[in-house]
Protein backbone atom coordinates (compact mmCIF):
# COMPACT_ATOMS: atom_id res chain seq x y z
CA UNK A 1 0.00 0.00 0.00
CA UNK A 2 1.66 3.67 -0.80
CA UNK A 3 1.52 6.47 1.09
CA UNK A 4 2.73 9.76 0.98
CA UNK A 5 6.47 10.59 0.77
CA UNK A 6 6.45 13.37 3.31
CA UNK A 7 4.06 11.30 5.79
CA UNK A 8 6.48 8.12 5.84
CA UNK A 9 9.33 9.95 6.50
CA UNK A 10 7.73 11.92 9.00
CA UNK A 11 6.73 8.54 10.57
CA UNK A 12 10.18 7.80 10.76
CA UNK A 13 11.10 10.81 12.43
CA UNK A 14 13.26 13.07 10.17
CA UNK A 15 10.81 16.56 10.33
CA UNK A 16 7.12 17.12 10.63
CA UNK A 17 5.29 17.62 7.58
CA UNK A 18 6.11 21.05 6.88
CA UNK A 19 9.77 21.01 6.84
CA UNK A 20 9.65 17.64 4.99
CA UNK A 21 7.32 19.13 1.93
CA UNK A 22 10.46 22.03 2.59
CA UNK A 23 12.93 19.86 1.99
CA UNK A 24 11.17 18.31 -0.82
CA UNK A 25 10.83 21.00 -2.90
CA UNK A 26 14.37 22.01 -2.41
CA UNK A 27 15.42 19.29 -3.93
CA UNK A 28 16.89 17.03 -1.20
CA UNK A 29 14.79 13.91 -1.30
CA UNK A 30 15.12 11.26 -4.16
CA UNK A 31 13.10 8.20 -4.73
CA UNK A 32 15.10 5.17 -6.64
CA UNK A 33 17.32 7.82 -8.10
CA UNK A 34 15.33 10.65 -9.30
CA UNK A 35 14.34 13.66 -7.47
CA UNK A 36 10.81 13.30 -5.70
CA UNK A 37 7.74 16.02 -5.96
CA UNK A 38 5.25 16.92 -3.68
CA UNK A 39 2.12 14.27 -4.15
CA UNK A 40 4.48 11.31 -4.75
CA UNK A 41 3.55 8.29 -2.93
CA UNK A 42 5.99 5.45 -1.93
CA UNK A 43 6.11 2.11 -0.88
CA UNK A 44 7.90 -0.18 1.14
CA UNK A 45 10.24 -1.98 -2.53
CA UNK A 46 11.53 2.44 -3.16
CA UNK A 47 14.30 3.19 -2.36
CA UNK A 48 14.57 6.78 -0.87
CA UNK A 49 17.56 9.34 -0.31
CA UNK A 50 17.87 12.58 2.04
CA UNK A 51 20.70 14.41 0.88
CA UNK A 52 22.15 11.70 -1.23
CA UNK A 53 22.04 9.54 1.88
CA UNK A 54 20.07 6.25 1.61
CA UNK A 55 17.31 6.21 4.48
CA UNK A 56 15.86 3.69 6.07
CA UNK A 57 12.18 3.64 6.95
CA UNK A 58 11.17 1.23 9.81
CA UNK A 59 8.07 -0.71 9.98
CA UNK A 60 5.12 0.88 11.86
CA UNK A 61 4.97 -2.36 14.37
CA UNK A 62 9.02 -1.17 14.99
CA UNK A 63 8.62 2.56 15.80
CA UNK A 64 9.44 3.43 19.42
CA UNK A 65 6.85 6.20 20.00
CA UNK A 66 8.51 8.94 22.07
CA UNK A 67 7.21 12.14 23.84
CA UNK A 68 9.55 14.81 25.51
CA UNK A 69 8.23 17.58 28.57
CA UNK A 70 10.69 20.32 28.52
CA UNK A 71 9.56 23.40 30.99
CA UNK A 72 10.61 26.26 28.28
CA UNK A 73 12.48 29.42 30.04
CA UNK A 74 12.35 32.79 28.72
CA UNK A 75 15.20 33.78 26.38
CA UNK A 76 14.79 30.72 24.39
CA UNK A 77 13.89 30.44 20.83
CA UNK A 78 12.54 27.47 18.92
CA UNK A 79 14.70 26.73 15.81
CA UNK A 80 17.03 24.48 15.31
CA UNK A 81 19.82 27.23 15.56
CA UNK A 82 19.80 30.62 15.55
CA UNK A 83 21.90 32.90 13.51
CA UNK A 84 22.08 35.86 16.53
CA UNK A 85 24.02 32.45 18.37
CA UNK A 86 20.69 32.40 20.91
CA UNK A 87 20.24 29.90 23.06
CA UNK A 88 17.75 27.14 21.19
CA UNK A 89 14.83 24.83 23.02
CA UNK A 90 16.66 21.80 21.60
CA UNK A 91 20.29 22.41 23.10
CA UNK A 92 19.65 20.79 26.56
CA UNK A 93 17.55 18.02 25.29
CA UNK A 94 18.93 14.44 25.62
CA UNK A 95 20.42 12.87 22.39
CA UNK A 96 17.89 10.81 20.36
CA UNK A 97 19.51 8.03 18.65
CA UNK A 98 18.24 7.07 15.30
CA UNK A 99 15.84 10.49 14.47
CA UNK A 100 15.35 13.62 16.00
CA UNK A 101 12.92 15.88 18.31
CA UNK A 102 10.15 17.72 16.37
CA UNK A 103 8.30 20.24 18.61
CA UNK A 104 5.43 19.85 18.47
CA UNK A 105 4.33 23.66 18.04
CA UNK A 106 6.03 26.53 19.44
CA UNK A 107 6.21 28.97 22.17
CA UNK A 108 7.61 32.96 21.64
CA UNK A 109 11.12 34.10 23.32
CA UNK A 110 9.14 35.72 25.94
CA UNK A 111 6.76 32.81 26.72
CA UNK A 112 7.73 30.42 29.08
CA UNK A 113 6.22 26.57 30.16
CA UNK A 114 5.20 23.51 28.67
CA UNK A 115 6.50 22.50 24.86
CA UNK A 116 6.08 18.86 23.90
CA UNK A 117 8.56 17.09 21.44
CA UNK A 118 8.17 13.83 19.82
CA UNK A 119 10.28 11.50 17.32
CA UNK A 120 6.93 10.74 15.34
CA UNK A 121 6.48 13.33 13.09
CA UNK A 122 2.71 12.04 11.98
CA UNK A 123 1.97 12.44 15.88
CA UNK A 124 3.27 15.80 15.71
CA UNK A 125 1.69 17.11 12.26
CA UNK A 126 -1.74 16.02 13.79
CA UNK A 127 -1.41 17.83 17.28
CA UNK A 128 -0.40 20.87 15.79
CA UNK A 129 -3.26 20.71 13.12
CA UNK A 130 -6.04 23.31 13.45
CA UNK A 131 -8.56 20.45 12.67
CA UNK A 132 -7.95 18.64 15.28
CA UNK A 133 -8.95 21.53 17.90
CA UNK A 134 -6.32 20.36 20.64
CA UNK A 135 -6.84 22.49 23.33
CA UNK A 136 -4.01 24.69 24.87
CA UNK A 137 -3.84 26.17 28.72
CA UNK A 138 -2.02 29.60 29.52
CA UNK A 139 -1.86 31.13 32.50
CA UNK A 140 -1.37 34.96 31.80
CA UNK A 141 -0.58 37.59 33.84
CA UNK A 142 -2.43 41.28 32.68
CA UNK A 143 -1.15 44.60 33.15
CA UNK A 144 -3.86 46.91 33.13
CA UNK A 145 -7.83 47.45 33.75
CA UNK A 146 -10.58 44.47 32.46
CA UNK A 147 -13.98 44.17 33.08
CA UNK A 148 -16.61 41.71 32.21
CA UNK A 149 -17.74 43.29 29.07
CA UNK A 150 -14.00 42.72 28.20
CA UNK A 151 -13.91 38.89 28.86
CA UNK A 152 -17.17 38.87 26.65
CA UNK A 153 -15.74 39.72 23.69
CA UNK A 154 -12.88 37.72 23.89
CA UNK A 155 -15.07 34.63 24.29
CA UNK A 156 -17.03 35.75 21.65
CA UNK A 157 -14.47 36.91 19.10
CA UNK A 158 -11.72 39.58 17.93
CA UNK A 159 -10.65 40.45 15.14
CA UNK A 160 -7.09 40.52 14.43
CA UNK A 161 -4.36 40.76 11.07
CA UNK A 162 -4.92 37.16 9.97
CA UNK A 163 -8.67 36.28 10.75
CA UNK A 164 -10.84 36.35 13.82
CA UNK A 165 -9.74 34.82 17.39
CA UNK A 166 -11.26 33.99 20.99
CA UNK A 167 -10.50 32.39 23.98
CA UNK A 168 -12.87 28.64 24.65
CA UNK A 169 -12.35 29.78 28.38
CA UNK A 170 -11.12 32.33 30.59
CA UNK A 171 -10.88 31.92 34.40
CA UNK A 172 -10.00 34.49 36.73
CA UNK A 173 -6.57 33.32 38.37
CA UNK A 174 -6.44 36.40 41.32
CA UNK A 175 -3.87 38.67 41.75
CA UNK A 176 -3.06 41.96 43.57
CA UNK A 177 -2.90 46.00 42.26
CA UNK A 178 -2.30 46.69 38.74
CA UNK A 179 -1.51 42.71 37.48
CA UNK A 180 -3.81 40.32 37.23
CA UNK A 181 -3.80 36.40 36.56
CA UNK A 182 -6.35 35.12 34.29
CA UNK A 183 -5.94 31.35 32.66
CA UNK A 184 -6.97 30.94 29.19
CA UNK A 185 -7.86 27.75 26.83
CA UNK A 186 -7.78 28.23 22.98
CA UNK A 187 -7.87 25.03 20.34
CA UNK A 188 -5.08 26.57 17.64
CA UNK A 189 -1.64 27.65 17.76
CA UNK A 190 -1.37 31.14 15.71
CA UNK A 191 1.75 33.19 15.98
CA UNK A 192 1.60 35.25 19.26
CA UNK A 193 -2.19 34.75 19.24
CA UNK A 194 -2.68 34.60 23.52
CA UNK A 195 -1.17 38.08 23.41
CA UNK A 196 -2.73 39.62 20.19
CA UNK A 197 -6.04 38.41 21.27
CA UNK A 198 -5.40 40.30 25.03
CA UNK A 199 -3.23 43.26 23.38
CA UNK A 200 -6.49 43.49 20.85
CA UNK A 201 -8.00 45.67 23.99
CA UNK A 202 -5.59 47.55 24.95
CA UNK A 203 -4.00 45.57 27.89
CA UNK A 204 -0.11 44.06 28.31
CA UNK A 205 0.53 40.62 28.82
CA UNK A 206 2.93 40.86 31.42
CA UNK A 207 3.81 37.09 31.84
CA UNK A 208 2.66 33.83 29.88
CA UNK A 209 3.14 30.65 30.95
CA UNK A 210 1.65 27.74 28.59
CA UNK A 211 0.80 24.86 31.40
CA UNK A 212 -1.33 22.70 29.31
CA UNK A 213 -1.37 20.78 25.66
CA UNK A 214 -4.12 18.34 24.58
CA UNK A 215 -4.05 16.12 27.98
CA UNK A 216 -0.79 16.75 29.22
CA UNK A 217 -0.14 19.03 31.90
CA UNK A 218 3.03 20.85 33.03
CA UNK A 219 4.08 18.94 36.54
CA UNK A 220 5.64 20.50 39.75
CA UNK A 221 8.37 18.07 39.25
CA UNK A 222 9.26 19.30 35.88
CA UNK A 223 12.01 22.41 36.87
CA UNK A 224 12.27 25.21 34.42
CA UNK A 225 14.92 24.32 31.88
CA UNK A 226 14.63 20.55 32.43
CA UNK A 227 12.80 18.27 30.99
CA UNK A 228 10.89 14.35 31.24
CA UNK A 229 9.72 11.93 28.83
CA UNK A 230 6.03 10.34 29.20
CA UNK A 231 5.47 6.78 29.45
CA UNK A 232 3.71 5.20 27.08
CA UNK A 233 0.63 5.24 28.92
CA UNK A 234 0.29 8.71 28.63
CA UNK A 235 1.60 8.94 24.97
CA UNK A 236 -0.88 6.64 23.71
CA UNK A 237 -3.97 8.58 25.40
CA UNK A 238 -2.00 12.31 23.63
CA UNK A 239 -2.16 10.11 20.45
CA UNK A 240 -5.55 8.74 20.78
CA UNK A 241 -6.65 12.59 20.61
CA UNK A 242 -5.98 12.89 17.25
CA UNK A 243 -7.12 9.55 15.83
CA UNK A 244 -3.50 7.39 15.95
CA UNK A 245 -3.27 4.04 16.82
CA UNK A 246 -1.71 3.19 20.21
CA UNK A 247 1.63 2.03 20.46
CA UNK A 248 3.07 -0.50 22.47
CA UNK A 249 6.78 0.34 22.40
CA UNK A 250 7.81 2.88 24.54
CA UNK A 251 8.96 4.17 28.05
CA UNK A 252 6.89 2.85 30.60
CA UNK A 253 5.92 3.97 33.90
CA UNK A 254 8.50 1.91 36.02
CA UNK A 255 10.87 2.85 33.43
CA UNK A 256 10.22 6.46 33.35
CA UNK A 257 10.92 6.31 36.74
CA UNK A 258 14.07 4.41 37.00
CA UNK A 259 15.29 7.25 34.09
CA UNK A 260 14.20 9.66 36.16
CA UNK A 261 16.17 8.28 39.32
CA UNK A 262 19.46 7.84 37.16
CA UNK A 263 19.19 11.52 36.11
CA UNK A 264 19.31 13.05 39.77
CA UNK A 265 21.44 10.47 40.80
CA UNK A 266 24.25 12.34 37.68
CA UNK A 267 23.00 15.65 39.17
CA UNK A 268 24.33 14.71 42.39
CA UNK A 269 27.71 13.51 41.80
CA UNK A 270 28.03 16.60 39.25
CA UNK A 271 27.28 18.77 41.69
CA UNK A 272 29.60 16.88 44.75
CA UNK A 273 32.75 16.71 42.32
CA UNK A 274 31.87 20.92 41.71
CA UNK A 275 31.94 20.75 45.76
CA UNK A 276 35.35 18.77 45.82
CA UNK A 277 37.06 20.91 42.82
CA UNK A 278 36.34 23.82 45.94
CA UNK A 279 37.84 22.28 48.47
CA UNK A 280 42.09 22.66 49.43
CA UNK A 281 44.02 19.54 48.88
CA UNK A 282 45.58 17.42 51.36
CA UNK A 283 48.81 19.19 52.52
CA UNK A 284 47.83 22.92 51.51
CA UNK A 285 47.64 25.81 53.53
CA UNK A 286 44.55 26.22 55.43
CA UNK A 287 42.59 29.06 53.74
CA UNK A 288 42.70 32.70 55.85
CA UNK A 289 46.31 31.82 56.66
CA UNK A 290 48.78 34.49 54.55
CA UNK A 291 51.17 35.00 56.74
CA UNK A 292 54.29 32.63 57.32
CA UNK A 293 55.05 31.00 60.89
CA UNK A 294 57.76 32.97 62.74
CA UNK A 295 61.29 31.35 63.15
CA UNK A 296 63.02 30.97 66.42
CA UNK A 297 64.30 34.23 67.52
CA UNK A 298 62.11 36.37 64.92
CA UNK A 299 60.51 39.70 66.86
CA UNK A 300 57.06 39.49 65.57
CA UNK A 301 54.05 41.70 66.97
CA UNK A 302 51.50 38.96 67.54
CA UNK A 303 50.72 38.79 70.85
CA UNK A 304 52.15 35.26 72.74
CA UNK A 305 50.21 32.88 74.81
CA UNK A 306 50.85 33.77 78.68
CA UNK A 307 52.73 30.72 80.56
CA UNK A 308 50.25 29.00 82.99
CA UNK A 309 50.70 30.52 86.28
CA UNK A 310 52.32 28.14 89.26
CA UNK A 311 50.13 26.69 91.92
Amino acid sequence: MSEKLQKVLARAGLGSRRELEEWIQAGRVSINGQPAKLGDRVEDTDKIKVDGQPVRLPKTEELKRRVMVYHKPEGEVCTRSDPEGRPTVFDRLPVLRGGRWIAIGRLDINTTGLLLFTNDGELAHRLMHPAAQVEREYAVRILGEVDEAMLQRLRKGVMLDDGEARFNSITDAGGEGANHWYHVTLAEGRNREVRRIWESQGVQVSRLIRVRYGNVLLERQVRLGTWQELPIEQVNELAALVKLPASTKGIHSNEQREVRTQRIATKRRAELKERNKARPARGDKPAGRSEPRPQPGEITNRPTRKPPRGR
